[in-house]
């Protein structure tokens, strides 16, 4: 499965909401990620531009898009920014790839 990052922030009324009566979102996530054949792996409270990041397995980025159109969707998210992510070992694989490609190609305007 594919490993993925998500940021984003509350609103203004879910800060509030959530205020008066706290709830453990990170449940409510590991729920809704199970439920797609996925899995939440971390989940965490941030300060500065986002109020939230959490990383998750997902079987593809269809059920990548359907679940951030859900959270979006539900009014309490705003700016939610969604990233694939690569470990050091894919990452490397990419270069390897794209060595072998860079004989093939022309950029733009060169």
């Amino acid at each position: 499965m594919q490993t993925y990052i998500f940021r984003g922030r509350y609103n203004a009324d879910a800060i509030k909401g959530m205020m008066a009566n706290p709830e453990d979102r990170e449940a409510v996530l590991a729920k809704i990620f199970a439920k797609v054949g996925g899995k939440l792996l971390a989940y965490y409270m941030t300060f500065g531009e986002d109020d939230f990041v959490f990383i998750a397995e997902c079987p593809d980025n269809h059920t990548v898009l359907s679940l951030s159109i859900l959270g979006t969707a539900g009014g309490s998210v705003s700016d939610l920014k969604t990233a694939a992510a690569m470990t050091s070992k894919e990452a490397m694989a990419a270069f390897k790839n794209a060595g072998a490609l860079a004989g093939s190609f022309k950029s733009a305007g060169r």
